[in-house]
């Protein structure tokens, strides 16, 4: 009999590769042949008239099915991908608002309180349709029929005040406040911003501008007045030297009633003066103070300003005319605008060494003496006065 056949070898079968992977390439083949059956379909159609179109879709078919079939792992895949981005900019957002929270953060100093700088200046304010000015209303400070009359008769004294009408006058009158003031008091300080003027009923004031006493007011004068005037700091300190009454006005009433007749006055008079040879060497505010004392004074053609023999009371300069000085009868001396005299009685405490009498209508600016004494440099007149002589 037959030999047996022999039994056939083993043969070993591969593992099957895990589910996930085949199914994955699978799906990446299937894609793969969708894309390159369905162009080439749609040529074949193109090229072939006998062809009937839709074979087209049939020749396609198995591979969109596997398409369809590995779909949802392809799906899958993306879903997980979009997710990772949408993760990744959701921290980005998160990035972003903590950096603006950063930069919504006040600066350091945000908290840090404002400092106030005093003002360096005064100036005049401007009105207009945005800033209406108000209707003023004078204060009216009680006082005593003793105290009006106290104050009427320093108000006499000073040239700011003296030519007020009756109305005006007692508007002031009335805004006045009685000040008392302590010997070694500073009632102003240089350079500070004021708001008042004074006017002195009694007492001593120097007047010192740095460490220098530049002049002392006496009753009747005013201080502080320049602040107000040309709305400016302080020009000088002002101090008692003994104790002293003064009478104190606000600038509102000083500028509603007095300031524009006295700054007109100033004016005038301050370029006129500065062209004196005696007073040429003043400075403004010297110059000014000196206007404050001045009296106009007006002499018709031939008329006597002043008489040899009498006794001197006030210093003179011819603002406009002519005049001529005689002594014993004898013409001396002659003198035009700009020229003065009168200053020699007052320094020496002598009668008049002559008599002055004016050559046409003549109108002269005058000083009493008091004011001469405390405004004038008496030595500089003393050197001049040898023109009589």
């Amino acid at each position: 009999p037959p030999a047996p056949a022999p039994a056939p070898a083993s043969v070993s079968v591969p593992a099957p590769a895990p589910a996930a992977t085949t199914a994955a390439a699978a799906a990446v083949a299937a894609l793969v042949a969708a894309e390159v059956a369905a162009p080439a379909a749609v040529v074949a159609a193109a090229t072939a008239p006998t062809a009937d179109p839709a074979a087209v879709v049939p020749a396609a078919a198995p591979a969109a099915e596997a398409a369809a079939a590995a779909g949802p792992s392809v799906a899958e895949a993306e879903g997980a991908g979009a997710a990772m981005d949408v993760s990744q900019d959701d921290g980005a957002m998160e990035v972003d608002e903590e950096e603006d929270d950063e930069d919504d953060e006040p600066p350091p100093d945000f908290d840090k309180p404002v400092q106030n700088k005093a003002r360096q200046s005064v100036s005049a304010e401007a009105y207009g349709q945005w800033n209406q000015k108000k209707t003023f209303v004078p204060p009216v400070i009680p006082k005593s029929d003793q105290q009006k009359d106290r104050l009427k008769q320093v108000l006499s004294k000073s040239f700011l005040f003296s030519n007020l009408d009756e109305n005006d006058f007692g508007i002031i009158i009335g805004a006045m406040k009685e000040v008392t003031v302590k010997a070694q008091e500073m009632v102003i300080n240089q350079g500070e911003n004021g708001d008042f003027l004074f006017v002195i009923e009694s007492g001593d004031f120097d007047c010192i501008i740095g460490d220098k006493v530049v002049k002392t007011c006496a009753s009747g004068d005013v201080f502080g007045e320049l602040a107000l005037l040309y709305n400016c700091p302080r020009a000088a300190t002002v101090q008692s030297k003994g104790a002293s009454v003064c009478w104190q006005l606000d600038r509102d009433t000083f500028n509603n009633i007095v300031r524009e007749a006295a700054q007109k006055k100033r004016d005038r008079y301050d370029g006129f003066l500065a062209k004196v040879p005696l007073l040429s060497s003043m400075d403004a505010y010297e110059r000014s103070q000196l206007a404050d004392a001045l009296k106009t004074e007006s002499f018709g053609e031939g008329q006597n300003v002043m008489t040899q023999g009498e006794v001197g009371t006030k210093f003179y300069v011819v603002e406009e005319g002519a005049a001529f000085a005689m002594k014993n009868g004898a013409e001396v001396m002659e003198y035009g605008v700009g020229d003065y005299f009168g200053e020699l009685a007052l320094i020496t405490n002598q009668s008049r060494a002559a008599t002055v009498r004016t050559k046409g209508p003549t109108k002269c600016l005058s000083l009493d003496k008091g004011s001469f004494n405390r405004l004038l440099n008496v030595n500089d007149l003393l050197e001049r006065s040898n023109k009589y002589q």
